[in-house]
């Protein structure tokens, strides 16, 4: 039994959620996010909060009951407060700038990295050695950030590369004369 989707998603006010042809229909101060239904799970929609529980006791259902709850929440917190990563740039001469839609990468490279940012996904430079990627989606914000972050990922000797925030490199110990 699913002690996740057993709870139920509340809903803020200020928030509307509504199934179409479907599909769930998330809106809010921030946007709207859409999601399709499956049918495996039932979704109760009722004005201050929206219950998920699976169909029957098949194991698809009972697996689909607890991802689905969390990506119910997942939509009513994006369009409420929004989802960030804070991407870390370590090393010399390693730099980013945000310019328009376009983010502007300088990662030790013969050439300089242009990444198009997504519809739907803001990024923000606070200084030179910090990203601040910012959207409503989750996995769209999540999914930017790990692309970013593919064009140098941190290496163990001397932690250059880019990282997130709050993630810890294993060091190794170079080596000895």
């Amino acid at each position: 039994m699913s002690r996740i989707g057993k709870k139920p998603v509340a809903v803020p006010s200020g928030v509307t959620a509504t199934d179409e042809n479907g599909m769930l229909v998330v809106k809010g101060p921030k946007g709207t996010l859409t999601m399709p239904m499956l049918d495996d799970v039932i979704y109760s929609i009722k004005q201050d909060e929206i219950l998920v529980t699976p169909v029957g006791p098949t194991q698809q259902a009972r697996a689909a009951w607890g991802m689905q709850r969390t990506m119910v929440q997942n939509l009513v917190t994006g369009v409420t407060e929004g989802f960030t990563k804070v991407l870390e740039i370590t090393g010399v001469g390693y730099r980013a700038q945000a310019q328009g839609r376009n983010l502007r990468l300088q990662l030790g490279y013969s050439h300089d990295v242009n990444y198009k940012l997504p519809e739907g996904v803001d990024v923000k430079t606070p200084d030179q050695n910090t990203v601040e990627i910012s959207g409503i989606d989750k996995q769209k914000v999540g999914q930017v950030a790990a692309e970013i972050r593919r064009w140098r990922k941190p290496e163990p000797y001397k932690g250059k590369g880019i990282k997130y925030r709050g993630e810890y490199i294993f060091r190794k110990e170079g080596k000895k004369k």
